[in-house]
């Protein structure tokens, strides 16, 4: 009953449906009552629809009757979804440990910010520390504010990756009132339902994705060869050290 299969008990594996297949591992798994369950990329066979139910599922389940749960997993967004904490394993080290939140929005190192999500990076230098921004000055040349505390900015000089999402991105005729803002032309379109992702490539040479809500309030579509401005705010990138993998 606890894992929706009551009434199949006469059935065999060949009748179950896959998630019911599913259901019955981990049902074989509870009935010891281990103190803690490892589970090894148990949804990797399913298809996308049944993986995300049954995701939904396994974490309703594990909160429902206690148990600590290791889930090992390449699916970044399954990560995100099922986890209380997050560890992201690099070469055999852990690089960063943290809340599905921190470890997304505030990644440590380039690999933790390019292996959970899509991101954008510009390597540059340090040119200027301000009160509460720094200004990087990318390989292209372009200028980028980033927010910072003065006691966490790296000094003048030193060389950094930014990193930002592509949702942090804002793509316009115009740019924003504070924050980066780079002269940008669109080089494809991708549309995937309940998003555009927007490929842009900046006046200074950098290549950026942007991704956009499809809901009514969207402005019209973009095309490719369009001129546009792409911006962000000095809190929506983060500085990671340069080389850090």
């Amino acid at each position: 009953e606890m894992v929706r299969l009551t009434g199949l008990g006469d059935r065999y594996p060949r009748q179950l449906s896959g998630g019911q297949q599913q259901r019955v591992a981990l049902a074989r798994c509870l009935l010891v009552e281990p103190a803690v369950l490892l589970l090894d990329e148990p949804l990797g066979a399913l298809d996308k629809k049944l993986r995300e139910a049954m995701q939904v599922e396994l974490k309703s389940l594990q909160r429902q009757v206690g148990i600590t749960a290791i889930f090992v997993t390449h699916d970044q967004e399954e990560a995100l979804t099922l986890s209380d904490r997050i560890a992201v394993m690099h070469q055999g080290r852990i690089q960063q440990v943290g809340a599905p939140h921190e470890i997304y929005e505030t990644p440590r190192t380039r690999f933790v910010a390019e292996f959970i999500g899509v991101c954008n990076f510009l390597e540059g230098k340090v040119i200027e520390r301000g009160m509460g921004a720094v200004t990087i000055r990318t390989d292209g040349g372009a200028l980028v504010a980033v927010g910072a505390s003065g006691q966490n900015a790296p000094a003048e000089g030193v060389k950094v990756v930014v990193a930002v999402r592509p949702e942090k991105l804002v793509v316009g005729a115009t740019a924003m009132s504070r924050g980066t803002a780079l002269p940008a032309r669109v080089e494809a379109v991708v549309y995937v339902g309940t998003a555009v992702h927007v490929h842009l490539r900046a006046s200074t040479g950098e290549r950026l994705i942007a991704y956009r809500q499809n809901d009514s309030a969207a402005p019209a579509a973009l095309a490719p060869g369009a001129e546009v401005v792409v911006s962000w705010s000095p809190e929506a990138a983060r500085l990671l050290p340069e080389g850090s993998a």
